[in-house]
């Protein structure tokens, strides 16, 4: 059970962090503007469905690109959802270097084909 335990502390550490309190409170500004969570949602779709033809090696759409860069653009242009997005970030790289050393202390690789590592 101790491992349990662990994983437990864990968790409170990840969500006592500075970088998770700071991205719980962009959350919140973000979510309590509609424009920009509409348009924050409508980026990360555009982008999951980019990755996922990139993954395929299916074609995408040249409309979908530039939707993805415009969007992109003006996101990162206002400093509250540029800010949001780049935390989310460091939240999402501190989660894979934890699941990174979780895995490795388990004997698992995880390294991803072509990715280097």
């Amino acid at each position: 059970m101790q491992v349990y335990d662990e994983a437990n502390a864990l968790a409170r550490a990840i969500r006592e962090s500075d970088v998770c309190r700071e991205y719980r409170q962009l959350k919140e500004e973000i979510d309590g503007n509609e424009t920009n969570r509409a348009l924050i949602k409508e980026y990360k779709k555009l982008q999951m469905q980019l990755q996922l033809a990139a993954v395929s090696g299916a074609d995408t759409q040249d409309a979908d690109v530039q939707r993805f860069q415009q969007i992109g653009a003006l996101l990162f242009a206002q400093p509250a959802t540029s800010q949001f997005l780049l935390c989310e970030m460091r939240v999402q790289q501190m989660m894979a270097d934890v699941y990174k050393t979780i895995s490795s202390a388990a004997g698992l690789d995880m390294e991803i084909p072509g990715m280097g590592g």
